[in-house]
């Protein structure tokens, strides 16, 4: 089950990727980004790390490439001088209203196809239950930002 798990999910996201960059240039990973500071407000660095569990240092650096692209603005945050808040250009805005149809097809031509309505949402409420369930430690990171090869 494991390996089918983890093997759908890398082909699920290859496929993902590779349409929204043909469609729209750019990876699925800032169509992810962009979805949740377009989603939560006001959006932090932190935010984003906890909504995709992932480092900070990772999506600090993804933040980077969407504000040097055009796609989001830093901004400082009103509530806590020490960090910023994050907002999606109107560019940015426009590419996520055009990549959010691409997913969402891709989704339903990959899941709705071999799985009934109701074995989707036992699917997404099987998969709720046990991310919910499952202790959310984030992903530790060295003095570089690099994934802590150490054992925990």
């Amino acid at each position: 089950m494991f390996d089918d798990l983890v093997r759908f999910e890398t082909d699920l996201w290859n496929e993902i990727d590779a349409r929204l960059r043909q469609e729209c240039g750019m990876p699925l990973g800032s169509l992810n980004v962009m979805m949740v500071v377009e989603r939560v407000r006001p959006c932090r660095v932190q935010d984003v790390a906890a909504a995709l569990s992932i480092t900070v240092g990772g999506v600090s650096q993804a933040v980077d490439r969407l504000e040097r692209a055009g796609r989001c603005i830093r901004l400082p945050n009103p509530d806590d001088r020490r960090s910023s808040v994050i907002e999606l250009t109107p560019e940015g805005r426009e590419l996520l209203r055009a990549a959010g149809p691409v997913l969402d097809e891709e989704l339903r031509a990959r899941l709705s196809g071999p799985l009934t309505a109701a074995a989707l949402d036992h699917l997404a409420g099987a998969l709720s239950a046990l991310r919910a369930a499952a202790p959310h430690r984030p992903p530790s990171t060295d003095a570089a930002g690099q994934p802590d090869a150490t054992p925990s």
